[in-house]
């Protein structure tokens, strides 16, 4: 089966059960947080990753000291069920996935503004104001400076 419908299967069910529960904003920002962690620290992929060398019990005691904070019930609880199901290999992409689609089913868009020199907060708020009378959603701004740009 194509890991792209497997991380988006995976990560539409963490959304739906997230939602039923309530706590979706506080595993969304677990998520985005272990996602970033576990990409950033290679040896640490490779540990989640490992199959039959690292113990699942190891490998959540990895993932909770990763975070460094106490990890929701709901990401816990979907962290077991990925290493029952031997998929925890996707585990980084699937954590994306799941962001991108909660913050689209509560109606936030990602956006990446790149610019020379760094942009006023007046200017963020009107770029916000026009993204929601576009298309209705809020907008998270992620800015990169770039003073190479010209223009």
């Amino acid at each position: 089966m194509n890991t792209s419908i497997i991380r988006t299967r995976y990560a539409d069910a963490l959304v739906k059960y997230v939602q039923e529960t309530g706590n979706g904003a506080s595993v969304c920002l677990q998520a985005e947080r272990l996602a970033r962690v576990i990409e950033d620290v290679p040896d640490l992929s490779r540990m989640v990753s490992a199959r039959d060398v690292v113990s699942d019990a190891e490998k959540m005691r990895l993932l909770r000291s990763a975070l460094g904070e106490p990890m929701t019930p709901e990401l816990d609880r979907f962290i077991r069920l990925l290493m029952e199901n031997g998929r925890i290999g996707l585990l980084p992409l699937i954590l994306k996935d799941f962001v991108t689609s909660y913050q689209r089913s509560c109606g936030v868009r990602k956006a990446h503004l790149k610019v020379a020199v760094p942009p006023t907060e007046k200017l963020l708020e009107r770029l916000k104001a026009l993204v929601r009378e576009q298309t209705g959603c809020e907008a998270l701004i992620d800015v990169e400076v770039d003073p190479s740009l010209i223009g």
